[in-house]
This record gives C-alpha cells, sequence and structure tokens, in this order.
C-alpha cells in the first residue's frame, strides 16, 4: 500500500512543479510568448472568455504577439482586456487583428519579476513539502494502526524523503533558468 502511496505523492509533486511552469509562463521576460496573454479574459457573449477562445494568438517575431480575432464585433472588448490585464502591453489595431508590439524590460522591472518568481517557487516548495508531510503523516497512522512495521516506516519515510528532496532540486532548476532568462538584456 506505502508503495502506491508514493506514486500519489510524487504525481502530487510533480503537479506543484507543473503548477510553476504555468505560473513562470505568465510572466514577461522581455521576448513575445503566447502564454505572457493566458490570463486574459475578454467580455465576449455576456460572459468572460479567455482570449484564445475568441480568436488565434501567434508570437510572428521576438517582440511581437498577434491576435487575429474571429469575430469583428469583439476586436474593442479584447483590445480592452490586454490593456487593462496589468502586462504593461499597449495593442494596435489593425482590423480584426491585435499587433502587441513587447517593449524591452528595464533593470527595475527585471528585478521585480525575478522576486515575483522568487515567490512563485517558494509557493511551489511549500506545495510540494505539504505534500510531504501528508505521506508521513500517513505512514505513522499506517504503523500505528499495524499495517506498517517501523522498519517498513523508516524505508518508506526515506523515500518520501527522497520524492521530496528531488521535487525542490527540479523547482529550484527551474527557478533558476526562469531568472537567468528574464535578466537577460
Amino acid at each position: 500500500m506505502a508503495e502506491f502511496e508514493l506514486k500519489d505523492l510524487k504525481r502530487r509533486m510533480d503537479g506543484a512543479l507543473a503548477a510553476l511552469k504555468h505560473e513562470f509562463g505568465g510572466l514577461r521576460t522581455g521576448r513575445a510568448s503566447a502564454g505572457l496573454l493566458d490570463s486574459v479574459q475578454v467580455e465576449a457573449y455576456g460572459a468572460l472568455t479567455p482570449l484564445n477562445q475568441i480568436g488565434t494568438v501567434s508570437v510572428p517575431e521576438s517582440r511581437m504577439i498577434s491576435v487575429q480575432i474571429w469575430d469583428k464585433t469583439l476586436v474593442q472588448a479584447a483590445d480592452k482586456a490586454i490593456r487593462n490585464a496589468g502586462l504593461g502591453v499597449n495593442p494596435v489595431m489593425d482590423g480584426q487583428n491585435l499587433r502587441i508590439p513587447i517593449p524591452p524590460l528595464n533593470e527595475e522591472r527585471r528585478v521585480e519579476l525575478t522576486k515575483l518568481a522568487g515567490r512563485y517557487s517558494e509557493q511551489a516548495r511549500i506545495a510540494v513539502r505539504n505534500v510531504r508531510r501528508d505521506g508521513m503523516d500517513t505512514l505513522k497512522v499506517l504503523e500505528k494502526n499495524n499495517e506498517l512495521s517501523e522498519d517498513e516506516h523508516k524505508r518508506d519515510g526515506a523515500l518520501v524523503q527522497s520524492a521530496t528532496d528531488e521535487a525542490i532540486a527540479n523547482i529550484d532548476q527551474v527557478l533558476a533558468a526562469k531568472e537567468e532568462e528574464i535578466m537577460q538584456v
């Protein structure tokens, strides 16, 4: 039973890493990325709709994002949503296309983004440690109920700790890569 539990714990730890990578996708690094607009919600047909569901988002060049809006009545709403998303970008309307130039980051903004990336990674580390705690608590309960010997508890506890160390090392590696990407001039 503890082996199956370990697979579940590893899956949950990997989920924390995947969530961190998703958060990092929304951090602007000075290069255009379609993921930058993932969080933009447009008022369309009486409901908030993700931008990528009302148009095609593409990156034609390193400092430009292009959004081809399918319904011309939604171009104004998409423009407004992008401007109000707090991304620090200003779309240029061109018919049913929105061209979004990505300005280069100044040093102050780069430092700010690096700190934000650090906060995101700390949240991921906390999530991994919470999964570790759940696994250790489960092992204690199993040992208390005589479903697990003390030796099995120690062995499985070491496996949980090893999985935790590996997940945190992966988080640190992803953070270091993102910080390097942000700080590149």
